[in-house]
């Protein structure tokens, strides 16, 4: 079997990239930069995902094609509401019309969890305009896709835009950690490499054709995970919540009883636990800074 990951070279991207391998898939990574994980049996495509040419051509004979690329950083998308319908809604079209002349077998996307929040503003609105022209296809071509639709993902490969990425690198470099928020907020954070792997069981058929949701398994305070953090790097951290209320990101939960459509929540009975997975990410980020500065 043979599969392309658009987006490949990214956060959630290359780890998907990689259990594929791992699955004996013949897996093409198609990014606009090289992977800095490319694994030898993986093929590098290096291109636009607007080069509806070059798209078109790294499609045809995979039955398997999944797309990450785009802008996926909320503040990004608020900054740059056109550029998010450039590359986030047209690059969908532009790769789903690929999967449809090339008859893949199933196109799997990276929606979100804000997909129908009142949150998320053009970031939410580019995933939504993406679902319904997916559903489109499908009802006019018979389109065969799943939709993935992600929770807050932490782990290794991340970079600034990612929150606890970001949070623990301010850590290991000022000793502080400044919260813009109250603390109260709720989030129920996903390891990478949990999300990578339940995004290749999604393949399985049962998920034809679904919309599936991917989230941690419990939900936590955003509070309790800084602490979690303080005491990992021990109790040397300061805390200081803002207290600020941010209209973008939700507080408690991104559902909205009036758009209630809502998919499956898939998870693994064996994970990740969250303090082996921030001890992990502090590991990583350390490796990137200097501590004696």
């Amino acid at each position: 079997m043979k599969a392309v990951v658009f987006g490949g070279s990214g956060f959630l991207g290359s780890h998907v990239a990689d259990v594929l391998s791992e699955k004996k898939y013949k897996v093409i990574v198609y990014d606009s930069k090289k992977s800095a994980y490319l694994k030898e049996s993986q093929e590098m495509v290096i291109g636009n995902i607007l080069d509806e040419d070059l798209v078109n051509k790294t499609v045809k004979d995979c039955q398997v094609v999944y797309n990450f690329a785009g802008i996926a950083d909320i503040e990004e998308c608020v900054s740059k509401p056109l550029e998010t319908v450039k590359y986030n809604v047209l690059g969908n079209s532009v790769i789903l019309e690929a999967v449809r002349l090339n008859e893949a077998e199933r196109y799997l996307f990276a929606s979100s969890s804000y997909v129908y929040s009142n949150y998320g503003s053009f970031y939410k609105s580019s995933k939504q305009a993406c679902e319904l022209f997916i559903q489109s296809y499908h009802e006019k071509y018979n389109l065969p896709y799943t939709i993935l639709r992600y929770g807050s993902l932490y782990g290794n490969r991340a970079d600034d835009t990612n929150s606890i990425h970001r949070i623990i690198k301010e850590a290991l470099s000022t000793n502080r950690i400044v919260y813009h928020g109250t603390g109260e907020e709720i989030r129920e954070y996903i390891h990478v490499r949990d999300a990578a792997e339940l995004s290749v069981k999604a393949l399985d058929p049962e998920f034809l054709n679904q919309k599936v949701m991917l989230t941690g398994v419990s939900a936590m305070r955003y509070k309790d995970i800084l602490e979690m953090i303080k005491e990992i790097l021990g109790n040397k951290i300061n805390l200081v919540f803002t207290n600020k209320i941010n209209d973008t990101h939700y507080k408690t939960t991104p559902y909205n009883y009036k758009k209630p459509d809502l998919g499956r929540k898939l998870f693994n009975e064996q994970y990740i636990e969250l303090g082996a997975g921030l001890l992990e990410c502090i590991e990583d980020v350390a490796k990137t800074i200097d501590l004696h500065k």
